[in-house]
C-alpha cells in the first residue's frame, strides 16, 4: 500500500499548484507556448548554469564551473516543465515570463531569474 501512496504521489507532480510561489505579474505558459519558448535559446542562469531543450525533447543543463546533466523534458500546461534524467531521476519546475524575463520556479518555492542569452 506504501509504494502505491508513493507512486501516485510521484505521479501527481507539481499539480499542487498552492506550493508555487507565484508572484504578481508571473504570466503561465500553455504546453505548447512554453515548449516553443523553451526550445527558441538556452536558458542562462546568473550562475553560469545553462539549459538547453532540444526540438526532440532532449535537455541538458550544464553548471557554470562545469559538469552536464542529460535527460529528456516534457513541457506541461500551466508553465511546468518535468525532466527525467538518464539516471532515472525526475523533477518538475515551473517556468514562468513576469516583466518580459523567464524565471524559474522551484517545488521548493525557489525563483530563479533567467539572463538574455547572447
Amino acid at each position: 500500500m506504501m509504494k502505491l501512496t508513493l507512486t501516485l504521489a510521484l505521479l501527481a507532480g507539481p499539480s499542487f499548484a498552492e506550493e508555487w510561489k507565484m508572484r504578481d505579474g508571473d504570466h503561465l505558459f500553455s504546453a505548447h507556448e512554453l515548449k516553443e519558448r523553451l526550445i527558441q535559446s538556452d536558458l542562462v542562469f546568473y550562475d553560469e548554469g545553462r539549459s538547453v531543450y532540444g526540438a526532440d525533447g532532449s535537455y541538458s543543463y550544464t553548471y557554470g564551473g562545469g559538469g552536464t546533466w542529460e535527460g529528456r523534458f516534457e513541457a506541461q500546461d500551466d508553465s511546468i516543465v518535468c525532466v527525467t534524467f538518464v539516471t532515472g531521476s525526475t523533477r518538475c519546475d515551473r517556468i514562468v515570463e513576469n516583466d518580459g524575463r523567464l524565471v524559474v520556479l522551484t517545488v521548493e518555492g525557489e525563483r530563479f531569474p533567467v539572463r538574455p542569452s547572447e
